[in-house]
């Protein structure tokens, strides 16, 4: 009996003792498995990190350094009922967006804005300077709350009406600044935002270098890795289709600006010289038809006839013309302009030849006739015939003896 106890005894202290490694071992397991759970928890922090600053480097249009880029801001247009900015993105930023960009899309005006304010503030801060602050207008680029005349309102930062060259602050009428409250198809309110604007038709660096003595690689490479402004519109882009594109190549007003009827420097030159030359054209002949023969008149007035025209006629066409071409350089349609008026100087240059040669002929030339004399030709008038019939009358005929 005493020893069946004992190993009963013995049976159960070997028990406990297993229980008692059994419940360390799943103490330190828990242990360890909370390490783990820690590591593993850092490292998908590390990972979410990764995955936000270069969410959009898994695509196709994979951009993972901006250093040789270049952004160009094109125009602001309403495009499906959305105030987006137009631009183009060029892979080799040395050629200031001169080469085929990579392509053309658009991006919410408000996201573009923030995105290029946060570029200018990096940009001062490399420059040294710490006391940089945005423009008070910036907080427009939010949907924000206004009370007019005590008229409640929602305002945000958007597209000018009449000007896709410059920005304003529209009006809504709800707070997520979908529903436009417009006035004569008008939204824009009288808010000053004059320091709130975009270098449109400007090429902008995605990564502006700066001199850095204490800069090493790392440095660098987080520059060119870091760029607010192509890295956001890059992230947000749509692609803007010929809908789109046609949409922001609207003639919008006389006093309107688009792309393509921005008069540079030396297009308002090239202009003012082809316009002077054809006053110049135009003056010489008038002066050569005031000098113009009776038998020359005669000759280009039965030849209009002919054509069923008048003089009248053709000076209504002319003015017309120059009409049609004044109206055309306003309204911006530069190969309109320059075609009409590249081919009114063409005819006024070919018309003046012929006016011109037409005068030699009618004056006369000295040329030397198939018997070696001087002799001139003449107009073939009734008053050269009646010079001619004179000169021969005084010719006597010799008597003979």
């Amino acid at each position: 009996m005493k020893i069946q106890l004992s190993i009963l005894l013995l049976f159960l202290s070997a028990v406990f003792v297993a229980a008692e490694d059994a419940g360390a071992d799943d103490d330190g397991a828990q242990v360890d498995d909370a390490v783990n759970d820690d590591a593993q928890n850092d490292d998908q922090a590390v990972q979410y990190y990764d995955d936000d600053a270069y969410k959009n480097y898994d695509g196709d249009d994979f951009i993972k350094y901006w250093g040789s880029y270049a952004i160009l801001p094109k125009r602001c247009i309403v495009y499906n009922d959305v105030d987006v900015v137009v631009f183009s993105v060029f892979e080799k930023g040395y050629n200031q967006c001169s080469d085929t960009p990579t392509g053309t899309y658009i991006t919410p005006v408000a996201t573009f804005m923030d995105a290029y304010l946060e570029q200018t503030a990096q940009d001062k801060e490399d420059q040294g300077v710490d006391d940089y602050a945005a423009p008070d207008a910036a907080a427009y680029t939010q949907c924000s709350y206004e009370v007019v005349q005590d008229n409640e309102y929602w305002v945000q930062l958007g597209c000018t009406d009449g000007n896709p060259l410059s920005l304003s602050v529209n009006i809504y009428q709800d707070d997520t600044c979908t529903t436009r409250d417009e006035v004569d198809g008008m939204d824009d309110s009288n808010i000053d935002v004059s320091e709130l604007q975009l270098p449109f038709k400007k090429c902008l660096p995605c990564v502006y270098w700066m001199d850095q003595d204490d800069a090493d690689d790392q440095f660098y490479e987080n520059k060119q890795k870091n760029a607010p402004l192509c890295s956001t519109a890059w992230q947000y882009k749509e692609q803007c289709d010929r809908k789109c594109q046609r949409t922001g190549l609207e003639r919008w007003s006389l006093n309107g600006s688009h792309e393509g009827s921005q008069w540079n420097t030396s297009d308002k030159i090239l202009l003012c010289i082809l316009a002077l030359f054809g006053c110049g054209m135009l003056v010489a002949i008038l002066q050569k038809r005031r000098k113009m023969s009776n038998k020359d008149a005669l000759l280009e007035q039965a030849a209009m006839s002919a054509a069923g025209l008048q003089q009248s006629h053709v000076i209504g066409i002319f003015v017309l013309v120059i009409i049609v071409i004044t109206v055309f350089a306003l309204l911006g349609l530069k190969n309109l302009t320059w075609a009409m008026l590249l081919i009114m100087n063409t005819i006024l240059f070919g018309y003046l030849m012929k006016l011109t040669i037409d005068s030699g002929v009618s004056t006369g030339e000295t040329v030397i006739g198939p018997d070696g004399t001087i002799i001139r030709r003449s107009d073939s008038d009734d008053s050269s015939m009646e010079s001619s019939k004179q000169k021969n009358g005084t010719y006597n005929i010799p008597a003979l003896t």
